[in-house]
């Protein structure tokens, strides 16, 4: 007889619980398990029960509430990141760390579910909407460094415009992890003293389990929540994420981020070149209007000073004319006299007429 079964190892049940779950840990540390959820239930708000089956089995799985970052419900296939244990009670089971949908249906369903509770909430209202800056000068950009998309986003943005100050934070975009990394991101460029004008979330396409990532309901209430104006572009153009729906503006792709960012400068130039020749014309007819008026308004101002010279040219003659009959030498050739002296009796007086001088002594001198 074997020397090992002949001489079992005797453990108590708290001794061998202890020593299943260190040779469990030892040997799965993390494992991934694909099912279909059944019994879900949800314990006193913390505490989340259900179990993972398929055709042939089924095994029973825990995790805290708080894990839990999509909708799940019953019949939904998943994949659970988790590490087998053997509880006090005896009872195997898998403490679920993460859990994602598996398959198109699964995805959809969670999809739906967790868009319907967000908008519920008014997270996707068009009235929380801000404007992006017309052109940011300084932007931050959350993504893979690594990726096309980002390397497109870029590209683009720099023959659009160039010249723009671009803070980027490396980050994960598809994968476990990656919604923790784009969070911690966000959360790095909202805490910055010198805020970035707008932040920018890109990755290009893939399959829907790839961007489900832009479905982690963490994720897409960060972005909600963030203090800067954000722009997601994710995708091709028929891909629509929920993180696409918080976004203060969504992109159809990585290229459309950087349209819908910056304008093309080469355009601008266009534009400037296009309404200076437009304005020329117009300036040369306002110019020669104001000449026409200059005009005008010299010759009323000319004619208005002849007028003027005129009247006061007549005054003048008229004023002479005055003059002229007033003058002492035209009355005395009409003759008349002066008499200048001592008009009493026994006074000398002189007489003077147009063409001779008397001088006289009055005799007597009777009032009127």
């Amino acid at each position: 007889m074997d020397a090992g079964i002949s001489n079992p190892i005797r453990l108590g049940v708290t001794e061998f619980i202890a020593l299943t779950n260190q040779t469990l840990e030892y040997a799965y540390p993390l494992i991934e398990v694909e099912g279909e959820v059944a019994s879900f239930k949800l314990n006193q708000g913390k505490y989340i029960f259900f179990d993972l089956k398929d055709e042939g089995a089924s095994v029973g799985c825990f995790m805290m509430a708080w894990q839990l970052r999509l909708p799940v419900e019953d019949g939904m296939k998943v994949v659970v990141s988790a590490s087998p244990k053997l509880t006090n009670w005896g009872k195997f089971s898998l403490t679920v760390r993460a859990i994602r949908p598996s398959g198109e249906g699964s995805l959809k369903k969670s999809f739906e579910l967790l868009k319907a509770k967000l908008t519920g909430e008014g997270l996707f209202a068009a009235e929380r909407k801000r404007i992006l800056p017309e052109i940011p000068t300084h932007i931050g950009v959350v993504s893979s460094i690594e990726v096309a998309g980002y390397k497109d986003f870029i590209k683009i943005l720099d023959d659009r415009f160039g010249g723009l100050r671009i803070d980027v934070a490396h980050a994960q975009v598809q994968g476990a992890g990656a919604a923790d990394q784009i969070i911690e991101a966000l959360r790095y460029f909202n805490s910055r003293e010198d805020l970035p004008e707008v932040i920018v979330i890109v990755r290009g396409g893939g399959s829907a389990d790839d961007l489900s990532v832009f479905n982690d309901e963490l994720l897409v209430r960060e972005i909600a929540a963030s203090r800067v104006p954000t722009l997601v572009g994710v995708g091709h153009e028929v891909d629509v994420t929920l993180a696409d729906l918080a976004a203060d503006v969504r992109a159809a792709t990585p290229s459309n981020a950087a349209q819908l960012l910056v304008p093309d400068r080469r355009e601008i130039i266009a534009g400037i070149r296009y309404q200076i020749s437009g304005m020329i014309p117009r300036l040369e007819q306002s110019l020669e209007a104001h000449q026409n008026e200059v005009r005008q308004l010299i010759e009323q101002s000319f004619e208005t000073i002849l007028r003027r010279h005129d009247t006061e040219e007549d005054h003048l003659r008229h004023l002479r004319q005055v003059i002229r009959q007033l003058d002492p030498k035209n009355v005395l050739r009409r003759g008349y006299a002066i008499i200048r002296g001592d008009i009493q009796k026994g006074g000398i007086i002189e007489i003077e007429k147009s063409d001779i001088l008397v001088t006289a002594e009055v005799r007597d001198v009777t009032k009127k």
